[in-house]
C-alpha cells in the first residue's frame, strides 16, 4: 500500500483550513446533536477502503489524521494536496441503528438457514449420484443418514409415510414460521445442553402456533396441560397464559426433557413420553416384557402396546425432521414469515395495556399481539413482578424514547380494566381453552363389544380418539372390555347414533394416480387408504375406482 507524505508547508495548510472551520462552527449556535465534519480532497485518483455493512457502503480514506474539540469531529484526508472541502456528515440517529440492527439480523438469518438448505440439497444430490438409483426407500435412508442427528432417525413403513406427509407443499406456511421460532428454540435447547434437533417436535405438538389449543385444553407451541404447565413453572390465569409464551414454554419443555430423559436415557422413549405420559411408557414397557428402571430395548419394541397417537407421534418427528431439512429438495419454497425476524424484550414494572404502546410508536396492535401471545386480554399485569415486552428491534430506541408518554396513558387504557365487572365481561370475551363436548352437547353411550377398538368406536361416532380417552380418562386405550360403556358426546339437537355416523368422502382414480399421491392430497395415510378399501394390492390401482378417502 502506498502511503503519501505531506511536506511541512501543505500540512500547516491543512491545518490552517481545518481550524477554520472550526473556529467557524464555534460562532454558530450549538447543535442539537454533534455533528462530524469530513476535510475531503476533490480527486478521481484517490484510493479508498470500502467497508459493507448490511446492504450500507462505507468508504473512508487511506490515510487521514482525525482531531476533535468538545463538540466536532475534524477528519483531515491526506489523499490530495488541491481543493480541500468541507462535508457535514450527520450520525444516525438510535432509531436508524436499529434498523441496521434488524436488517442486519434478518439478513443474517435467512443466509445462514439458506446455506442449510443449500447443503442438504448438495448432500442429496451427492447420495443421487451414489446410488443411482430410483428407489425411494434407499434415498429416504441414506437422506436420514446424512442428517447425522444425536436422536436415532430410524426409517420404516411408518417413517415412509410421515415424510411423505411432510413433504407436502401445504406445510410451507409452517415451515415459514421456523425461521422465527427455531433460532429460539436451539439457544435454550443449547443453554440447557441439550440436542437443537429436538425444535422439530413443536411442528408436531402444535403446528408452530403460540396459541393452538386441544380439545383436551393443553396449549401453546409446546402443548402444555394446565397442570403441567405450572409443574414447570409456567403462570397461567385469566390475563396470563405463559404456555402460549414461546421462550417461557420451551424453557419448560428443557425442564421435562431434563427430567425425563435420565429415566429411559433414549431419546425416542423420551418423545413418546412427552406425548403420553412417562407412566403410559412404562405400562407399555412392562406389556412388552421390560422392566422400565432397567429397559434396554427401543420404542419399536413396545411399539404395538403404546397408544395409537404415540404410535404416529414418533414417525411423524422423523418426518417433519426430514422435511424440514430437504424441503427445497422436493420443490418446497417457504416464504418469510409474518412477523420480523429481529425482535428484542423490554422488561416491563407497571400494569401497561398494548394499546398504550400501539398508539404511541410506530408499531400496530395485531403485531404486538403476535409477538406477546401470552397476554390474553393485551394487557401485562406487572404489579408485583416484572413482565417482558417483545419488540420489534426497529422499535425498541423509539419505545425507550417514549416510554413515559406510554406510561401516562394508563389511566385511559386501562381504567375499563379496573372495576372488577368490566374485567370479568373482558374476560369472557377472551377465546379460552376449547372446553370438551360434554358442556354443549348431549352425551351418548357406547357400549363395547367383541371386536371393537378406539379407532372404529370414533369413526362411527365422527370424534377422535383423544376426545374418548380423555371423556372416559382411559389408562390404557388398548386394553377396552366386552361390556365396558364409553361417553361419548355429540351433537346436542338430539339426533340419534345412526344419524351422526360420518359420511365417506371418496376419491376417483385418474390417470396417473398413486396411493401416496392420493394420501398426501387428503392429508391422510397410505396405510389409512388400504385398510377403508381393503386393497389386496395397493399398486395396482384402475382409472376410475372409487376410494374412500375419508369422512366427513
Amino acid at each position: 500500500m502506498k502511503v503519501i507524505t505531506l511536506k511541512k508547508p501543505l500540512t500547516l495548510l491543512l491545518i490552517f483550513v481545518a481550524s477554520i472551520g472550526i473556529a467557524q462552527a464555534a460562532t454558530d449556535d450549538p447543535p442539537k446533536r454533534r455533528q462530524r465534519f469530513h476535510i475531503v480532497e476533490q480527486s478521481a485518483t484517490v484510493a479508498s477502503d470500502t467497508t459493507k455493512h448490511v446492504g450500507v457502503s462505507i468508504t473512508t480514506p487511506k490515510t487521514s489524521k482525525t482531531t476533535s474539540n468538545d463538540n466536532n469531529t475534524v477528519e483531515v484526508s491526506s489523499a490530495t494536496a488541491s481543493n480541500p472541502t468541507i462535508k457535514t456528515v450527520r450520525p444516525n440517529t438510535p432509531q436508524q441503528r436499529d434498523s441496521v440492527l434488524a436488517l442486519w439480523k434478518t439478513s443474517s438469518t435467512k443466509e445462514a438457514y439458506d446455506r442449510y438448505f443449500e447443503g442438504y440439497i448438495s448432500a442429496s444430490n451427492r447420495i443421487s449420484k451414489e446410488l443411482n438409483t430410483n428407489n425411494l426407500d434407499s434415498i429416504y435412508v441414506a437422506r436420514l443418514e446424512a442428517l447425522m442427528s444425536p436422536i436415532p432417525l430410524e426409517y420404516n413403513y411408518e417413517v415412509r409415510e410421515a415424510i411423505e406427509r411432510f413433504t407436502n407443499k401445504n406445510y410451507a406456511s409452517i415451515m415459514s414460521l421456523a425461521y422465527f421460532y427455531f433460532p429460539m428454540f436451539e439457544e435454550e435447547l443449547t443453554r440447557a445442553g441439550l440436542p437443537i434437533e429436538l425444535r422439530t417436535l413443536a411442528v408436531i405438538e402444535s403446528a408452530l402456533n403460540p396459541t393452538a389449543t386441544s380439545s383436551a385444553g393443553a396449549r401453546g407451541i409446546w402443548q402444555f396441560m394446565p397442570s403441567t404447565g405450572k409443574e414447570y413453572g409456567l403462570e397461567i390465569n385469566s390475563l396470563v397464559d405463559e404456555r402460549c409464551d414461546p421462550r417461557l414454554a420451551t424453557k419448560a419443555a428443557c425442564r421435562f426433557f431434563k427430567t425425563v430423559y435420565p429415566m429411559y436415557n433414549d431419546w425416542m422413549l423420551t418423545l413418546a413420553a412427552y406425548n403420553t405420559g412417562p407412566g403410559n411408557v412404562n405400562k407399555a414397557i412392562i406389556r412388552a416384557g421390560g422392566d422400565p428402571k432397567n429397559y434396554k430395548g427401543s420404542f419399536w419394541d413396545i411399539y404395538e402396546h403404546l397408544p395409537e397417537e404415540t404410535r404416529k407421534y414418533v414417525p411423524f418427528y422423523i418426518g417433519a425432521t426430514y422435511a424440514f431439512a430437504y424441503q427445497r429438495v422436493h420443490g418446497i419454497e417457504v416464504q418469510m414469515p409474518p412477523m420480523p425476524l429481529a425482535v428484542d424484550t423490554i422488561m416491563i414494572s407497571r400494569p401497561m395495556h398494548l394499546e398504550q404502546v400501539s398508539s404511541t410508536i410506530d408499531v400496530s396492535l395485531d403485531m404486538l399481539k403476535m409477538l406477546n401471545p401470552q397476554y390474553l386480554m393485551q394487557i401485562i399485569p406487572a404489579t408485583t413482578k416484572k413482565y417482558s415486552l417483545t419488540l420489534p428491534i426497529e422499535n425498541i430506541s423509539e419505545y425507550l424514547e417514549h416510554e413515559q408518554e406510554i406510561y401516562a396513558k394508563d389511566s385511559l387504557y386501562l381504567k375499563e380494566y379496573v372495576i372488577h365487572a368490566n374485567l370479568e365481561k373482558k374476560r369472557k370475551e377472551v377465546p379460552q381453552a376449547q372446553k370438551p363436548k360434554s358442556s354443549t352437547s348431549t352425551v351418548k353411550y357406547h357400549t363395547v363389544k367383541e371386536g371393537d377398538n378406539l379407532g372404529n368406536i370414533a369413526k362411527k361416532y365422527n370424534v377422535t380418539v383423544k376426545e374418548i380417552v380423555n371423556w372416559n380418562k382411559l389408562e390404557n386405550p388398548n386394553a377396552l372390555s366386552i361390556g365396558q360403556k364409553l361417553k361419548i358426546y355429540g351433537s346436542s339437537s338430539g339426533s340419534s347414533t345412526k344419524s351422526s355416523a360420518p359420511t365417506k368422502k371418496y376419491h376417483v382414480v385418474e390417470e396417473g394416480n398413486t396411493l401416496s399421491g392420493i394420501a398426501v392430497k387428503y392429508n391422510v395415510t397410505k396405510k389409512q387408504l388400504i385398510e377403508w378399501n381393503k386393497l389386496e394390492n395397493p399398486d395396482a390401482l384402475s382409472i376410475g375406482q372409487k376410494l374412500i378417502v375419508g369422512f366427513k
